[in-house]
């Protein structure tokens, strides 16, 4: 019986690739099942990403450098999830379900340091 080792070529392509998302993982804090903590359902949170994906892309921004989709555990078990960069995760609670406290909060928030005035 001959043994045979079978290797996959090495594109140096993809290491880079992979750096560069290990790289942009690093700034990705947030999990946008963080939001569940805030009172959104897992319904409301994935149209949020969904929309904010979107603003992102229309507004020349890469993504893939804010928005990283991973599994992660929670009480429910594994569940499907986003890691989120500052940026991704404030997007993504600025386009999420207005009639949320937690929503409506954070809008009123950032007008208020947009405009440099207390309402």
């Amino acid at each position: 019986m001959k043994l045979i080792i079978y290797t996959e070529r090495y594109h140096v392509s993809h290491a880079v690739h992979n750096f560069m998302d290990f790289y942009y993982s690093i700034n990705m804090t947030y999990l946008a099942s963080d939001l569940l903590d805030k009172g959104l359902s897992p319904e409301q949170i994935t149209d949020a990403v969904e929309v904010a994906i979107k603003i992102a892309n229309s507004s020349g921004i890469e993504a893939h450098k804010h928005f990283m989709p991973v599994y992660s555990g929670r009480e429910q078990g594994v569940i499907k999830d986003c890691k989120l960069s500052h940026l991704a995760y404030n997007l993504v609670l600025m386009n999420a379900d207005a009639t949320l406290h937690a929503v409506g909060e954070f809008q009123v928030n950032v007008l208020k340091s947009f405009l440099n005035t207390s309402l």
